[in-house]
């Protein structure tokens, strides 16, 4: 099922805010139901910011290679007017793909890249939690990349809400491994072609690849743990942790307990052929204590895995100046090129 985000009242129509294939789409509807118009605008992204005036509705798009467009839907006679945009060039693609899950589940995923970029060099990107979808978005950091043939994929796995509720409890609690299972499968996608992988999360989103670098850190050429939550034995025990048994699990709960420990990041860091990892954090991250990632940092290095750790003293759990952001994420873009041009190296 779809999702709806959010909807509007405008004159005698109903507007509403579809989430379709983790994308905004926008349908109106008479006030007895009955179907009007849908719009779509290409290509696939992100509205946001709802506000109407008398009879118009004003709104932001953006999408991965565009920071923002703004627009007015005329109540009248339903036409779209841009009002402001910011420019960006047009040789980039946006693709939709889907894989199936370990499951049968079908994954959907976004591959965004330049024209004639071949899908060699990989930054897979997933979140997977709490309900928070995947929508395109615009992310300067990337756009770098992108110019140098690098390929960004978004994955909607279960734990978002690209699909509804459903799909959210799909991925909560004891249904956690159906997150990294799927994020994995996207990731295999791109290595039965022979693409190298980098895998990119922050908070949950670190969780998530903490767990796929412990269960399989031979699917990955690099990782990127960004203010992650990584001992899921204690989580509850550090700042508002607490409030996440909901969506993780009660740890001082036996059953929680049994599939808690099974993909714990921290607990289950082994012998294994680790990848080159960056894992950053802020000391004064008030959300995610930030000895998750000193405490797994320690361990990986009690295995003599390849891992970094970045410490960010001016920041709290991704807040922080634009100067103390562009520092961090500059640091993040170098480990990548780092990654895929030492991973072209080996392979010479």
């Amino acid at each position: 099922s779809y999702p709806i985000r959010n909807g509007e009242i405008l004159g005698d129509k109903i507007v509403l805010h579809y989430i379709i294939n983790a994308a905004s789409r926008l349908k109106i509807y008479g006030l007895k139901g009955e179907f009007i118009k849908e719009i779509y605008i290409d290509p696939p992204g992100t509205l946001s910011n709802f506000n109407r005036f008398e009879n118009e509705l004003v709104f932001k798009y953006e999408s991965f290679y565009i920071p923002y467009r703004v627009y007015k839907l005329d109540g009248w006679n339903l036409k779209l007017h841009l009002l402001d945009e910011e420019r960006v060039p047009d040789n980039y693609i946006i693709e939709d793909r889907w894989v199936k899950s370990y499951d049968g589940a079908s994954i959907h995923f976004f591959i965004f890249r330049k024209g004639d970029a071949e899908l060699k060099n990989v930054i897979a990107y997933g979140y997977g939690g709490f309900g928070l979808g995947l929508t395109p978005r615009f992310y300067p950091h990337i756009i770098p990349l992108i110019e140098d043939g690098f390929v960004f994929t978004v994955a909607n796995i279960r734990g978002g809400d690209e699909f509804g509720e459903s799909w959210h409890k799909a991925g909560m609690r004891s249904n956690k491994n159906n997150v990294f299972k799927d994020f994995i499968a996207v990731i295999q996608y791109f290595k039965d072609m022979g693409s190298k992988v980098v895998a990119y999360g922050s908070s949950n989103g670190g969780l998530l690849v903490g767990g796929v670098l412990t269960i399989d850190p031979s699917l990955l050429d690099g990782a990127i743990i960004g203010y992650p939550v990584l001992d899921m034995l204690r989580f509850h025990k550090l700042y508002i942790g607490r409030a996440w048994i909901p969506e993780y699990g009660d740890p001082e709960n036996p059953e929680d307990l049994e599939y808690l420990i099974k993909y714990s990041p921290y607990h289950n860091i082994r012998e294994m052929g680790y990848p080159p990892t960056l894992v950053y954090t802020g000391l004064y991250d008030d959300r995610v204590h930030p000895s998750h990632a000193f405490k797994f940092v320690a361990k990986l290095k009690d295995y003599n895995a390849p891992v970094y750790l970045r410490t960010e003293k001016l920041s709290g759990h991704m807040g922080a100046s634009p100067e103390v952001k562009v520092r961090e994420l500059s640091e993040v873009v170098s480990f990548i090129y780092k990654v895929f041009e030492s991973r072209a190296k080996d392979k010479e």
